[in-house]
């Protein structure tokens, strides 16, 4: 396994650990308002599901701004069950894996038309590499207004995502 692929594996394991998290809690916690970056968790899912799935896009051949264009109405869409969010990202996260398995030169570059940045030549696992990034940041968020609405959360680390898989001897 190369490391993007470890990376992207890592990023869809701490996606399932902290929405199994909010799964033990009263379905309520997904919709009760917080003052924090995002109005609720649901929308802070929203959002971390419609920028995986516009970088997915990207990934597979379609330009940055038409994949934000497609993935935009996404960001808004709330769902009212944590079990709709976990079949999203469950989905989601096997397209990734198919694509991942797929690939046999993540060095290579594409000229990435960023809408809020300019033109840039840009490599493969450098756009897993900000989508590990970019999760990572609002699993933060998430894990801030369990806090803030008075649930613990749960420790996705990186580091703990190392003793999730069988030791390499």
């Amino acid at each position: 396994m190369n490391h993007p692929e470890q990376m992207y594996n890592y990023n869809a394991w701490a996606n399932q650990t902290i929405l199994n998290r909010i799964k033990e809690l009263p379905s309520s916690v997904l919709s009760q308002e917080v003052n924090s970056s995002f109005p609720t968790i649901a929308h802070a899912l929203s959002h971390i599901y419609a920028v995986d799935k516009m970088w997915y896009l990207v990934l597979t051949g379609t330009g940055m701004p038409e994949a934000l264009q497609a993935c935009m109405p996404l960001n808004g869409e709330i769902h009212g069950s944590i079990d709709e969010y976990m079949q999203m990202f469950a989905d989601l996260s096997a397209q990734y894996s198919e694509w991942l398995q797929g690939q046999t030169n993540l060095e290579h570059t594409v000229l990435l038309d960023n809408p809020f940045a300019g033109v840039r030549e840009t490599r493969l696992l450098e756009m897993v590499f900000h989508l590990v990034n970019h999760g990572t940041y609002h699993r933060g968020n998430v894990s801030t207004m369990l806090r803030q609405l008075g649930h613990a959360s749960v420790m996705n680390d990186y580091s703990l995502f190392w003793y999730q898989e069988p030791a390499q001897v």
